[in-house]
């Protein structure tokens, strides 16, 4: 497994160019790509326990740093501000239009990569920014849909800790993050949701179910797991011993690696087997650590 970063793409009208963390496996050929977006100040350096799981397991992950990074310091009144979620997006799309120079990055990636394989993946309101280039829009204050930033090459995502309805926000959330109000009427892409149901967020006025909407409220090919006893880093798919990670569970940390991967080689290579096994054996532990919902 080889990772490579910062690889910078340019990014004209971004205010900060884009750095790019490539994490592949050292050898194999047709590997599919995972595009993952971090949560809320956190950066390229984030999620190695997914990233490198998912390398491991023969996927090209690609990580940037978004706008809203600790690591770049923006200030809260930074005109960019109100648009950060909308950069978040376009960041996304620029890795998918900037995948010469990514593999390019890496000695010998160049060529193994398999394009029409192409994943999103996200944690919180990384899952929310993946979740627009499956279908998902932002409803206007007015309850309007706004524009389709969905993305015919990404086929498939993994949601992490998704953000609900923005009928259930708090007064605060309302008034400040006014780009969660999302519509998952149209996120027909196939997508593993995963929920802990000890997700209490300061943000709703609902409990934990709330981080289940995306998989309510959408339709197609749609998978829930709902992890008991997780709160919102899922049991520290950010890292290990980060303060963000208040309910430490490697056990939990190692389904989720499972199941994704899984839920990716079943979409991405119709056929493939693993999401079958993986699925049957939660179903028949005897102290599971969640549950799977799966509908069509």
């Amino acid at each position: 497994m080889i990772t490579a970063k910062p690889v910078v793409l340019p990014a004209p009208g971004r205010g900060e160019d884009l750095q790019v963390a490539v994490t592949a496996p050292a050898s194999g050929s047709g590997l599919p790509v995972i595009v993952f977006s971090h949560g809320f100040s956190w950066s390229m350096d984030g999620y190695a326990p997914l990233a490198d799981h998912w390398a491991a397991q023969g996927f090209v992950v690609l990580r940037p740093t978004h706008l809203d990074s600790r690591t770049l310091g923006i200030p809260a009144d930074d005109p960019r501000t109100p648009r950060i979620w909308r950069f978040r997006v376009e960041d996304l799309k620029r890795i998918l239009d900037g995948l010469d120079v990514l593999e390019a990055a890496v000695p010998g990636l160049a060529g193994r990569v398999d394009r029409d394989r192409i994943a999103v993946a996200g944690h919180s309101w990384g899952a929310q920014t993946a979740s627009t280039l499956l279908g998902a829009r932002v409803l206007d204050a007015d309850g309007v849909p706004g524009e389709d930033l969905s993305d015919p090459r990404v086929t498939a995502g993994v949601l992490l800790a998704l953000t609900g309805l923005g009928d259930s926000l708090t007064p605060f959330a309302e008034e400040h993050l006014p780009f969660m109000r999302p519509d998952f009427s149209t996120m027909t892409a196939p997508a593993l949701i995963v929920a802990g149901d000890h997700d209490d967020s300061a943000l709703s006025t609902r409990g934990p179910d709330w981080f289940t909407d995306g998989y309510t409220h959408s339709p197609g090919d749609k998978r829930l797991l709902t992890l008991f006893g997780a709160e919102h880093s899922l049991g520290g798919i950010p890292g290990e011993r980060v303060a963000e990670t208040t309910d430490e569970s490697p056990a939990r940390v190692a389904l989720i690696q499972r199941l994704s991967t899984a839920f990716l080689r079943d979409t991405l290579h119709p056929g493939d087997p693993a999401w079958k096994a993986e699925a049957a054996a939660l179903e028949a532990d005897p102290e599971p650590l969640g549950r799977l919902y799966v509908k069509s």
